[in-house]
């Protein structure tokens, strides 16, 4: 049943991010976005499989359960997306300011 729960929570949180890095592709800026929030976010999924494989009897019926793995390093393509989209984004908007200055 933990599995479970945390296998919503994860897709819950998962949902979201899909669409995030749509919208972050799309308006091209970082304006409304936070690294520091991206990078909170991301070691947070970092942590949490990190958990998993320290982790003795998850690891234990890792063949049974593999799928809840499957789902954070899913969210953390996504959160990793969304960083490199913000370094993109960073660098147009800079480029942006820079010819508005001329």
């Amino acid at each position: 049943m933990a599995e479970i729960l945390e296998i919503i929570m994860i897709v819950s949180f998962g949902a979201s991010w899909p669409l995030n890095v749509i919208k972050s592709y799309k308006a091209r800026t970082t304006k409304g976005k936070s690294l520091a929030f991206l990078l909170l976010i991301f070691f947070g999924y970092v942590a949490g499989i990190a958990s998993k494989f320290t982790n003795e009897a998850y690891m234990a019926q890792f063949s049974e359960k593999w799928y809840v793995l499957f789902f954070y390093f899913l969210n953390i393509t996504m959160v990793g997306l969304d960083l490199l989209l913000y370094i993109r984004n960073k660098k147009l908007d800079k480029k942006r300011e820079a010819s508005e200055e001329k």
